[in-house]
C-alpha cells in the first residue's frame, strides 16, 4: 500500500476512534439516566411524572453580585414548584464557596426566602464544587439515600448518572434552558467534556470529594421539621 493511502487510512482510522472515545460519556449518562428523568416545561402536567422524594438537590451555577444567574434561578424556582406540590420536603442547595467573596449557596438560599420557601426547608451544602461533588456529599456528608436533582436539560442526564453511581436513588427534572437562553449551547457543547470527566470521576477513579467530611444532620433536621 503507498504510503499516502495509509496515512489517510490511519487517520481516518483515528479520527473515527477520536469521535467514538468522544461520544462514549455522553451515551453512558443518556443510558444510565434513561427512565429517571424529565423535562419542566410549561405544560400544567409536567410534574404528574416526578415521583416523590425527601429531597430537591439543586446543583449551583453561576451568581453575579448576590443574584443567581438565570439559570440558576430557573433551577430554584422549579425546586420551589416541587416543594410547594409536596414532591419534595427539603432542599439541598449545592454549591461553589471556594472564596470569601463568591458564596453560591448562600445566593441560592436568599433567592428561596425571598419566594416563600421557609429556611427549615433549606440546607446548604458550601462544598458542591462539581456534580461528581454534591452527588457524593449529598449521600455521605448529608445522609440522603433518595433525592430529585433538579438543573438544566442538556446537564441532567449527566447529573442524574453521577447521583445514581454515587449511590443515591434518583430522578431529575430538567429545564430546557435553550427556549429562552442561546448561551445554553454553549453550555450544552461543554458537556462533552464535563461528561468525560464525570465518568473517569465516577467510575475509573471513584474519586473523593474536595471535602469529604465531616457528616452533617443539618438534612435530617429539615426533614424531621418538614
Amino acid at each position: 500500500m503507498p504510503l499516502s493511502r495509509r496515512f489517510f487510512r490511519l487517520s481516518y482510522q483515528g479520527a473515527v476512534l477520536l469521535s467514538v472515545l468522544a461520544v462514549a460519556p455522553l451515551t453512558w449518562a443518556w443510558l444510565a439516566s434513561s427512565g429517571h428523568r424529565v423535562v419542566a416545561d410549561s405544560s400544567p402536567g409536567w410534574m404528574a411524572g416526578v415521583p416523590e422524594a425527601p429531597v430537591a438537590l439543586v446543583l449551583g451555577a453561576a451568581a453575579f453580585g448576590g443574584t443567581p444567574s438565570p439559570m440558576l434561578a430557573r433551577r430554584l424556582d422549579i425546586s420551589a414548584e416541587l416543594y410547594r406540590a409536596g414532591k419534595v420536603r427539603a432542599i439541598l442547595l449545592s454549591g461553589d464557596n471556594g472564596r470569601i467573596e463568591y458564596d453560591e449557596p448562600t445566593v441560592m438560599r436568599d433567592y428561596l426566602l425571598a419566594r416563600g420557601i421557609p429556611a427549615r426547608a433549606l440546607v446548604l451544602d458550601y462544598a458542591g464544587f462539581d456534580t461528581w461533588d454534591s452527588c457524593v456529599r449529598a449521600r455521605a456528608v448529608f445522609g440522603a439515600t433518595r433525592l430529585t436533582v433538579v438543573t438544566q436539560l442538556f446537564h441532567l442526564p449527566r447529573a442524574v448518572t453521577l447521583c445514581r453511581t454515587a449511590g443515591l436513588e434518583t430522578f431529575g427534572v430538567g429545564d430546557d434552558s435553550s427556549r429562552r437562553w442561546a448561551s445554553t449551547y454553549a453550555y450544552a457543547a461543554r458537556e462533552f467534556a464535563a461528561a468525560a470527566k464525570g465518568l473517569l470521576d465516577a467510575v475509573v477513579l471513584d474519586s473523593a470529594p474536595v471535602f469529604p467530611g465531616p457528616r452533617e444532620t443539618s438534612l435530617e433536621a429539615a426533614l424531621q421539621s418538614g
